[in-house]
């Protein structure tokens, strides 16, 4: 651009320099702009995506049901902006909700789950204790059994050092 600048002022013969024109073209952007009218405040919708409640879901499926002629179904879907792959799902999930509502409840109060770890650790401690009384009871009949043997015990080992 400024290579061609050069040589259209050297054509003409002007007795401008390069660097006068490039000014004087920044100056004029510059005015342009302070003078430019201000933007339009009428500002661009954010597209989202749709989110449709559980009745409207329902209401949908049920008008679907209901197009029973060849392309109905797919005018239907035209006509309210719908995927087929969105009822697919939407037919899942009013699936499994019935299930859901249909399946028995148990009954009693809930299980608290700090509740059930108490009881995980009580039961742990009375089996380590169990097991503590256990070795007690090996550790000492070692003991007999070495004084009656007239082996030395870990005791009078441990003296001697």
């Amino acid at each position: 651009m400024v290579a061609l600048l050069k040589s259209s002022l050297m054509l003409e013969g002007s007795g401008s320099s390069v660097e006068d024109v490039m000014e004087g073209a920044r100056r004029a952007t510059v005015e342009t702009s302070s003078r430019a009218s201000p933007p339009d405040p009428e500002v661009e919708p954010i597209a989202r995506r749709r989110r449709f409640s559980g009745s409207e879901k329902r209401r949908l499926l049920a008008e679907a049901e209901r197009c029973k002629a060849r392309g109905e179904l797919g005018a239907f879907l035209r006509r309210e902006h719908l995927y087929s792959s969105m009822f697919a799902n939407w037919k899942k999930q009013v699936g499994k909700a019935d299930l859901v509502t249909l399946a028995p409840k148990k009954r009693g109060p809930k299980p608290n789950p700090e509740a059930r770890q108490i009881q995980q650790l009580n039961r742990d401690n009375a089996r380590l204790r169990r097991e503590l009384e256990r070795a007690k009871l090996i550790i000492d009949a070692q003991k007999k059994l070495c004084v009656a043997l007239g082996l030395p015990t870990a005791d009078e080992t441990s003296e001697d050092e």
